[in-house]
């Protein structure tokens, strides 16, 4: 009997545990439904390509340097093209020359205005070759478009490369922008300028912010708007790809 007794106080208790357990588990912190993802993005970015086959010289840049607008990059070893620049310097100087030699002589009249004409015209075609064989010499120079960060390096000094081949990808060192998406029933209160603050994840700091832009069309799937904003200022610490989280005023989190 007394057997019986301890068995079925001993079921009692293993019943009882998990039910304890289960009631000692912390609640799932609630969801706060003010707090809006969003993504940085740099407000210029672009993949930097070879404008002519060749061989590369040494990298002037490397990963994640910051570069100025119009910093070299790389240079192509391209004698070819400098040669043929060349030559047009001093065809177009013989030309000139000629058109030179036939107004003279056009005052002494000892040809005609034909001659002078073609002479002219040859002039011109040495001018537009010349141009033509400077910009192609300037395909050797690979420079920044305006004041980046190197991203990603696709290339090895003195690689060769075809025409086409990307360099560099390059994002700019300006303040970043702000993408997210806001439930459309926000629309009534969102306008240009509106300022919210943005909690970045990977600095754990909080930065202020303004909407720029604001999309045309509602995602009628997601019942969502996309939005644009900018930092007001640019931050060291912020890299284009951080994510984090972005509170509007009045919000419920803040009233």
């Amino acid at each position: 009997m007394r057997s019986l007794v301890l068995t079925a106080t001993w079921l009692a208790l293993a019943l009882a545990q998990p039910a304890r357990a289960q009631q000692a588990q912390p609640a799932p912190a609630p969801i706060d439904p003010s707090a809006i993802r969003v993504l940085l993005a740099a407000e210029l970015e672009t993949t930097l390509s070879a404008q002519m086959a060749g061989t590369l010289g040494d990298l002037k840049a490397s990963l994640g340097r910051q570069v100025p607008k119009g910093a070299l990059l790389v240079q192509l070893q391209c004698n070819e093209a400098q040669a043929r620049a060349n030559v047009a310097e001093a065809e177009l100087a013989q030309a000139r020359q000629n058109l030179d030699a036939k107004r003279s002589m056009r005052e002494l009249n000892a040809v005609g205005d034909i001659e002078v004409s073609m002479a002219n015209t040859e002039m011109q075609k040495a001018i537009g070759a010349r141009a033509l064989a400077v910009t192609q010499a300037g395909y050797c120079f690979v420079r920044a478009p305006f004041p980046a960060r190197i991203a990603k390096v696709y290339v090895k000094p003195f690689q060769t490369v075809s025409s086409g081949a990307p360099l560099f990808d390059i994002v700019s060192d300006s303040a970043l922008k702000v993408r997210l998406n806001v439930p459309s029933a926000m629309l009534r209160q969102l306008k240009p300028g509106q300022p919210f603050k943005v909690s970045i994840l990977e600095t754990g700091k909080t930065y202020p912010a303004k909407v720029t832009a604001i999309n045309a069309r509602v995602d009628a799937v997601a019942q969502t708007v996309e939005l644009e904003a900018r930092l007001d200022e640019a931050y060291p610490e912020l890299i284009a790809g951080m994510s984090g989280v972005a509170r509007f005023p009045g919000s419920a989190s803040q009233q």
